[in-house]
């Protein structure tokens, strides 16, 4: 079955607001960005990061990455648009149950890029598979941070694998599990 991933660039501070303007990609970055593409089958996004990842990207061509993900479908949770482009469709009125049959189905895994409010939903019902924080070595000072306004109170996290790039950057990634009752709540908080 499928895997929802959430691929995530994150600040030393936790900003993860307009990435495009501190976190600078590299050969080894784009590399590894596009060797990643090939494990998934379509992209999850909230209205915001479709609007935006669209308007970027939309009319790019001629690079490997890019091609790939203008090409690859694309799945839109929104609550006021109407219609899509850029190979998407939208969620309906219902998208965690939209995106838990995706995970039904047959194929590579999801990939969500970013953290939003649309995080908020996916993590209370628990599809969140697996955390990709691309941690680069730069202070932003403000922006949304990590997680902003989400309710993390049922998420687990553990740790199961890391990467360190030349240009100082980590990329850690963590299998996520519900934590469902108070008494595996405070074992945690006891370790």
């Amino acid at each position: 079955m499928p895997k929802l991933i959430e691929s995530c660039l994150v600040s030393l501070d936790g900003v993860t607001s307009t990435p495009e303007v501190w976190a600078d990609f590299d050969d080894e970055d784009a590399a590894l960005a596009h060797e990643a593409l090939h494990n998934f089958d379509a992209f999850i996004m909230g209205r915001v990061t479709y609007e935006h990842l669209r308007a970027m990207w939309v009319d790019v061509s001629g690079s490997e990455y890019i091609d790939s993900l203008n090409a690859m479908p694309k799945y839109v949770a929104s609550r006021t648009l109407n219609h899509v482009e850029w190979n998407a469709t939208l969620l309906g009125p219902d998208p965690s149950g939209a995106i838990a049959r995706l995970k039904e189905s047959p194929g590579k895994d999801l990939i969500k890029y970013g953290t939003s409010r649309f995080d908020d939903v996916l993590v209370r019902e628990g599809l969140i598979d697996e955390l990709r924080l691309w941690i680069r070595p730069v202070v932003v000072g403000q922006g949304q941070r990590l997680f902003d306004g989400v309710d993390t109170s049922n998420l687990r996290l553990t740790l199961s694998d890391e990467k360190r790039l030349h240009n100082g950057s980590v990329v850690l990634t963590y299998e996520t599990y519900r934590s469902n009752s108070k008494s595996e709540r405070r074992r945690s908080d006891d370790v």
